[in-house]
């Protein structure tokens, strides 16, 4: 696989005892996809998919109105949002995966409430009824500190890969969202530089995590 921002990844050939590999747009590794350009936007829609196949599976207990709101949300929260969530660690979340975020995340209590779309409830609506605010972007950008503060105190060749540059001048256009931009936007200082100071401070970086998590900010 090569990794590029081209329409068209360039081509590679590599061979192995006269063997020619076969190039690649997309492999699946430790269960998550790696595509070719980079982005984690097949990655969060195979991850979406899944987490709705397996709502569907549960749909008899989620959507139970013997069951209290509160019991069927704990259920989503251990047995579906672990199907979501795996490996959102590494994701990079745009606005438009955002919006895709807690669009899957209204589907799921539209069902577990049973609200047909005719109703035409909106989503705060929604949340009141079921006394809950939007979490999911939360829990990942929460999730995704967390992993950075190992990653960055660890210091090895994890911490190399995440704060390394290339050489060279950056292509025209609009540059990628990265990571620690998101990040650095969600817990407040807003300079990549700033967070690299914080997370050496274990204590001082949990709060900034928990401070970020409970304001909602995503």
């Amino acid at each position: 696989m090569v990794i590029s921002r081209k329409q068209e990844s360039p081509k590679c050939d590599i061979f192995i005892n006269k063997v020619k590999l076969k190039q690649t747009e997309k492999f699946k590794y430790l269960g998550t996809i790696v595509s070719n350009d980079g982005k984690t936007n097949r990655e969060i829609s195979a991850r979406t998919a899944q987490a709705m196949i397996n709502f569907q599976k549960m749909k008899t207990i989620l959507t139970n109105k013997n069951t209290s709101i509160e019991t069927r949300k704990r259920a989503l929260q251990c047995y579906i949002e672990p199907f979501l969530m795996y490996g959102c660690e590494a994701w990079t979340i745009s606005k438009q995966i955002q919006n895709k975020l807690e669009a899957i995340e209204m589907w799921f209590l539209r069902r577990m409430l049973r609200i047909p779309w005719t109703a035409k409830k909106t989503n705060e609506r929604v949340l009141n009824e079921a006394n809950k605010r939007r979490s999911l972007v939360r829990t990942i950008r929460k999730r995704q500190a967390t992993f950075l503060g190992h990653v960055m105190r660890r210091g090895k060749l994890e911490h190399l890969v995440t704060t390394g540059k290339f050489e060279g001048k950056r292509s025209r256009g609009r540059q990628r969202e990265k990571i620690m931009d998101g990040l650095a936007t969600w817990l407040g200082p807003g300079k990549v530089s700033d967070i690299l100071v914080a997370v050496k401070d274990r204590d001082l970086w949990r709060d900034m995590i928990a401070n970020a998590y409970k304001q909602g900010t995503c």
